[in-house]
């Protein structure tokens, strides 16, 4: 197909997709413990049958997690096979009071679709979908639909579903619709990541609770000695004060000030923490956040000493880092600094890899022609991203001779994993676009 006949088709098969992608949002699949995972399985199978409506062959397939679709189609003879990434499941709403409407029925407000997954990640398996659309059978390669059910929840099955089933889904190209552009209207590939450690650190003082003013003053109440321990974890420009953590230069691109404060939303007065370029402390640098706070909630305190008190924490890891070294510094240094001898007890939950993407080659050379055209002739700009998708150093330790492309229907304003996530529609229509370019300069790379 001609690129005037793919934007044509593209352009007619939009509605539809946009009708699918609502018909998605509306289903709460959140694989998270404490869920219904009902919804989950409802969302698998609406994704198969949108893949079965493409012509592929479909099955639901799960390791011991959550239910993944994979959806195949035979390369024609001599064309590379692509695999397309996309997740089905969401992360959870949090506080509903929050959101401007119901996180689950998608609504249309200014040139945007607000709904929880809108953008994170159903956007991602509807662009895949379109792309499919628009060709018909005509694809002019093969592909695998690849479509996880827990990727929000850590894809703690996803290993050994790639091993089960390595064969169907080996490919040369595989294309990671799970990231952002840099902005509205500038394409981009993302070309690394951060990787992670979440674990909870619980401080004891007390065997049980004491009347606050007969033991206070000589008694340390647990969530004071826990506020000042998570206070050690940084020093007072806002680094990371972990010793060991890995940090490397960014690339090269300007993330001004001003706009990065208006799209985090950074209330007035609140300076940024940290030192370097933004794009390196975003992108190059370790982060650490405090996630939440096991104590008595303020309406219900009573006039005692806390005993116990446990906190989760999250770090971002700097590519180079090492997910199990960096976990073992964290650990050290929590039990180091526990404040007046109290017993401190960090558990692990889970990590991931970083990962660095050489992105040159005729694949991301065909990738950036396609979002060129898609754009406009606005130039793709290369990007790391603070975020974390630990699979993704799976598929390169899998597939090394596959060329991996992380690219994403996500803008700066998508608010993803928060109150009123959307999706920029005008941009989704470009990225659905872009997506069916890209398979067709592929297959022309692989007839060269």
């Amino acid at each position: 197909m001609t690129e005037a006949e793919l934007r044509a088709a593209v352009e007619r098969e939009l509605p539809g997709v946009r009708a699918d992608l609502e018909r998605l949002v509306r289903i709460p699949g959140i694989a998270f413990e404490g869920f219904d995972h009902a919804h989950v399985e409802r969302s698998a199978e609406a994704v198969a049958e949108l893949l079965r409506g493409c012509g592929l062959d479909v099955e639901i397939v799960r390791a011991g997690g959550q239910p993944a679709v994979i959806g195949r189609k035979p390369a024609p003879p001599g064309a590379p096979t692509v695999m397309l990434y996309a997740h089905h499941d969401v992360q959870p709403v949090g506080d509903r009071s929050l959101w401007e409407s119901d996180p689950f029925e998608p609504v249309e407000r200014d040139g945007r679709l607000y709904g929880r997954g809108a953008a994170d990640d159903k956007a991602g398996i509807m662009a895949h979908v379109a792309a499919l659309r628009a060709f018909g059978d005509r694809l002019p390669v093969g592909v695998v639909l690849f479509v996880e059910g827990e990727e929000e929840y850590g894809s703690d099955s996803l290993e050994r579903l790639l091993v089960e089933h390595r064969d169907k889904i080996a490919s040369d190209v595989i294309v990671i619709a799970d990231s952002a552009n840099w902005d509205v209207g500038v394409p981009a590939l993302t070309t690394s990541l951060r990787g992670i450690v979440n674990c909870f650190v619980r401080v004891r003082t007390l065997e049980h609770a004491v009347h606050s003013g007969m033991f206070g003053g000589a008694v340390p109440d647990a969530l004071t000695t826990l506020v000042r321990l998570l206070a050690t974890l940084h020093d007072d420009a806002g680094d990371v004060a972990v010793a060991g953590l890995v940090g490397r230069e960014a690339a090269s691109v300007d993330y001004p000030q001003d706009r990065f404060r208006a799209e985090a939303g950074l209330a007035e007065g609140v300076q940024l923490i940290g030192t370097g370029r933004i794009t390196d402390r975003l992108w190059t640098k370790p982060a650490l956040a405090v996630l939440g706070i096991d104590a008595p909630a303020t309406g219900e305190a009573p006039n005692a000493l806390v005993p116990t008190a446990k906190a989760k924490l999250s770090v971002r890891l700097a590519p180079g880092d090492d997910p199990k070294r960096a976990y073992a510094a964290l650990r050290e240094h929590l039990e180091r600094y526990a404040p007046w001898g109290s017993q401190v007890e960090v558990t692990f939950e889970h990590d991931g890899a970083p990962c660095v993407i050489d992105a040159t080659g005729p694949v991301f050379d065909a990738a950036r022609s396609a979002f060129r055209a898609a754009w406009d002739g606005t130039e793709p700009v290369d990007i790391g991203v603070g975020g974390s998708i630990p699979f993704i150093a799976t598929f390169q330790e899998m597939f090394p001779q596959a060329a991996i492309l992380v690219t994403g229907v996500e803008d700066p304003h998508a608010r993803a994993h928060g109150p009123n996530e959307s999706l920029h529609l005008g941009e989704f229509a470009r990225v659905c676009l872009a997506e069916a370019l890209l398979l067709a300069r592929v297959a022309e790379v692989g007839r060269g």
